[in-house]
């Protein structure tokens, strides 16, 4: 049984913010959000009171001589109801993560492999970029630097829409790739690597930057030739210096560039912080879901065998080519629920 002065907290905070939000008191912005975190909380509770008061209403009609039959019928079909919607609600009441709502950051590099890691992060960026179109997300790119064979050195992009870091926030990590490379003539099967991070976005509100902390230059943006070549010196590396942290944004106007490197420098910053915390709050945790650990082997994409291999949650799948096409809702979804079920368990419920 769920304890119901808790849930009676929730409600009457609700209530409260209501009330605040259609006065004008307080930030808006700030009781909005909270608002939109506790309503659907509150619908949960709402569901599950009412299920508890129609148990306790078939139970009082049980000796009502006109009503008894009726009530003898319908109360096994409500106590079949109650476990499903108390594992609602105690997913409803999970602690949520404040990022989960917003953009990301995502960053790739190649690992190890040479040129076939740079060819494997250039093909996880067009995987990445085809299940954001599947989600209707805008994806902006901050920073690409190519080799000469196609390959990525590094990618930075901004990763827009609702709810993206949640859905995206469990790709951090190593990739590992095993498949014949492009480069290889006798057919042999290279294991190679790359690397992915996926950092929320931050607001202004969640970390602040000294404006004196900051070297900001610019400087002629590199590209692979021809048309990629920037002429003019728009791009604009921002380096935070008490962390030593460089960003660099290289899209043609050096305003848009300014904004868009601060725009991931916060990110990062913001990240350092939600790690460093987290640290401090459970030390000795070491569950392979939500670490983010960007040294940990967390995926294996075996070409000649069509499969998907997540070590984290000992998920294989046999459809590779429509992974790498963007179909990764399965994945996703996948890694949320083990996720879930994983905090479900360290709560004893």
């Amino acid at each position: 049984m769920i304890p119901l002065e808790k849930l009676a907290q929730i409600t009457e905070r609700l209530e409260y913010v209501e009330a605040a939000m259609v006065d004008g008191r307080g930030d808006i912005a700030a009781l909005g959000r909270e608002y939109a975190e506790l309503r659907p909380v509150a619908a949960e509770i709402a569901e599950y009171r009412r299920l508890l008061d129609s148990i306790a209403d078939a139970e009082a009609m049980l000796d009502d001589p006109e009503l008894g039959a009726l009530a003898r019928d319908e109360l096994p079909v409500l106590k079949d109801r109650l476990p499903g919607v108390e594992q609602s609600l105690r997913v409803a009441l999970l602690p949520r993560d404040s990022a989960d709502a917003g953009s990301a950051i995502l960053e790739i590099r190649p690992g190890t492999g040479g040129e076939e890691a740079a060819l494997f992060a250039a093909d996880l960026l067009r995987m990445y970029q085809r299940y954001a179109e599947t989600q209707n997300w805008n994806f902006e790119m901050v920073e690409e630097q190519h080799t000469e064979l196609g390959g990525i050195r590094e990618a930075v992009v901004n990763v827009q829409g609702q709810g993206v870091f949640a859905r995206l926030k469990f790709e951090s990590g190593v990739h590992r790739v095993q498949r014949v490379p492009e480069t290889e003539s006798g057919g042999r099967i290279h294991t190679s690597a790359a690397t992915v991070a996926v950092l929320p976005e931050a607001r202004d509100v969640d970390v602040r930057v000294d404006p004196s902390d900051l070297r900001i230059d610019t400087m002629r943006a590199s590209g692979a030739g021809g048309q990629h070549v920037n002429k003019t010196d728009s791009a604009v590396r921002i380096t935070h210096l008490p962390t030593g942290i460089a960003v660099t944004s290289s899209e043609k106007s050096q305003h848009r560039n300014r904004e868009t490197a601060m725009r991931v420098l916060r990110s990062r910053l913001y990240d350092i912080e939600r790690r460093k915390a987290e640290a401090e709050r459970s030390a000795d945790r070491r569950s392979q879901v939500g670490t983010g650990d960007r040294s940990e082997r967390i995926r294996t994409y075996n070409f000649p065998q069509g499969r998907l291999s997540d070590h984290r949650i000992n998920l294989t799948v046999y459809r590779l080519e429509q992974i790498m096409q963007g179909d990764l809702g399965e994945i996703t979804d996948a890694l949320a629920a083990d996720d879930q079920a994983t905090r479900l368990a360290e709560m004893g419920t």
